[in-house]
């Protein structure tokens, strides 16, 4: 007797991603209550499973959805508008600036919809947020159904969001609180960076990153500058004053880490730290070249991130994907590094783990919540087929991604966004560039 299940998917191959390198052929995925009960072979699988939906996907591969462990969503209308320029003229001359000319609730929402629908599309079905106004953004992304981690900004000067330094703390307790009922939706504290919070804010993010038990989202020696500049000021490099202020450990999420030291690398493996690796970003603002390699085998979780879009200027999880498994291998000087089966991992299950939630997503296995991507592999870009891992990493581009679950529910079928109105979404976004570009 066969067995009710809501969703039975068939793919040509499922890529689990635990165990790494694994390629399941001609494989079904079924769901339930939002979650992965089984996963065997097709035949195998309409014996066992009496869908009430069945998904055939005969030239596609099944992939757990991808994790984008670093963003700026709201920043999506922001998009181009200061291109090719350095790191701290691009913020201090440009984005700040603007920030504080149109930054509000409305913004950070229409933002965050217009990121979800691109994500979507892209495959992605989860990201780690740090942005102002984090109460709008968790209600966005709880409206969508879309998975997030939403920081909590600390920043040492006022904004749209907080004016004092004990209002940014209690304000980000409070949308803890709040957010805490939202499905789907968990928060990390999320000081800018060392050269803009000050150790007293430091400390106290450390007490209560430990009372809270959550992450701490962090843009840590992004650039020479910083670090410079950080000696100067400190008399120490950033990654050893905020070392020092106990906040490395494994719940530190550190974004960029282009400079680093052999040491550095050391403490961040013994510490549990997982590090962000953005790729373009780091590329487009000549912030430096992370040395993900020597990390990854070093022990340190890292993990791919987009940035957000006025510094990349896309949300695309495979684009990214691409650019750090190719620049790795440049840093490192050598062609085996972060390999297809590495950076597949660092998009997924390391993400996961980097946000804590490596026991809920991240690879398609029984129990874990039905995070899920179908890509289409018959076209002509994608012919013929050796190694469908490799293809995924360095052939695939977010175009051929025709499906997409969330705990099980369809977010997009055969391109199409399931609850989502692009005609609006992008209507907003025009509005909100008429807006920007007018000032």
């Amino acid at each position: 007797m066969s067995e009710p299940c809501d969703v039975l998917i068939e793919a040509r191959w499922v890529v689990p991603v635990e165990p790494a390198g694994v390629v399941l052929d001609a494989h079904a995925v079924a769901i339930r209550g939002g979650r992965i009960v089984d996963i065997l072979p097709i035949a195998a699988a309409r014996a066992a499973w009496a869908p009430a939906e069945r998904v055939e996907l005969p030239d596609h591969a099944l992939i757990p959805g991808l994790v984008n462990a670093h963003t700026h969503n709201p920043m999506t209308l922001m998009r181009g508008l200061a291109d090719d320029l350095p790191l701290m003229r691009w913020l201090q001359e440009h984005i700040w600036p603007a920030e504080a000319r149109v930054i509000g609730p409305e913004f950070v929402r229409d933002g965050v919809e217009l990121a979800i629908a691109e994500m979507l599309r892209g495959g992605t079905t989860c990201c780690n947020e740090n942005y102002f106004f984090p109460d709008v953004q968790a209600a966005t992304y709880a409206r969508y159904g879309f998975r997030a981690l939403v920081g909590l900004p600390v920043i040492e000067f006022p904004s749209a969001w907080a004016r004092t330094r004990d209002e940014y703390f209690d304000k980000a307790l409070a949308a803890h609180d709040a957010i805490r009922a939202l499905p789907l939706v968990g928060t990390a504290f999320a000081p800018h960076a060392p050269y803009t919070v000050s150790d007293a804010s430091f400390e106290r993010i450390r007490v209560l990153s430990d009372q809270l038990d959550i992450p701490v989202h962090l843009h840590l020696h992004e650039t020479a500058q910083e670090v410079a500049d950080g000696k100067r000021e400190h008399g120490v490099r950033p990654f050893a004053r905020v070392k020092a202020l106990g906040l490395v450990n494994e719940r530190l999420i550190a974004v960029h880490m282009t400079q680093l030291t052999e040491q550095e690398i050391a403490d961040c493996a013994a510490a549990g730290v997982s590090v962000v690796h953005c790729a373009e970003s780091n590329l487009k603002l000549a912030s430096g070249f992370s040395p993900a390699e020597a990390m990854r085998r070093a022990g340190i979780n890292v993990v791919i991130g987009t940035d957000g879009c006025a510094s990349n200027n896309d949300l695309d999880m495979f684009g990214e994907m691409r650019s750090a498994a190719l620049l790795a291998k440049a840093v490192a000087d050598d062609a085996t590094a972060f390999d297809a089966a590495a950076a597949l991992r660092a998009a997924t299950l390391g993400g996961a783990g980097a946000l804590g939630w490596a026991e809920q997503i991240g690879s398609i296995e029984r129990g874990k919540q039905a995070d899920l991507v179908a890509v289409r592999f018959d076209e002509v870009e994608m012919q013929p087929v050796y190694n469908v891992v490799s293809q995924l990493v360095y052939a695939a581009g977010r175009h051929q991604v025709s499906d997409v679950w969330i705990a099980g529910r369809r977010k997009l079928r055969r391109r199409e966004l399931v609850d989502m109105d692009t005609g609006e979404i992008i209507a907003k976004a025009q509005r909100w560039r008429d807006r920007i570009a007018a000032v």
